[in-house]
């Protein structure tokens, strides 16, 4: 377990270890997650570079026509329609 002291600044040091198996270096942005009593250290990540971390190999592109058709749908409570 990695532990580092907090100064009076409310700053600390990530320990080596810990910028290592975040692949963080000088000038990196950290985000932190609070949930149920405990924090997330995640690696902030530019917008850029999250294009296709939902992308699925099988399923083809969908357009924006298709899109604004299914959220009209889904507003309407009407079924969705299927290809």
């Amino acid at each position: 377990m990695q532990e580092s002291t907090v100064t009076i600044k409310g700053q600390t040091t990530l320990p080596r270890d810990v910028r290592a198996a975040l692949g963080l270096k000088s000038g990196d942005k950290v985000r932190y997650v609070v949930m149920n009593g405990e924090v997330r250290l995640l690696k902030a990540r530019p917008v850029a570079e999250l294009e296709g971390v939902l992308a699925r190999p099988q399923a083809e592109p969908v357009g924006l026509n298709a899109m604004d058709e299914a959220i009209a749908a889904g507003a309407a409570g009407a079924p969705r329609r299927t290809r």
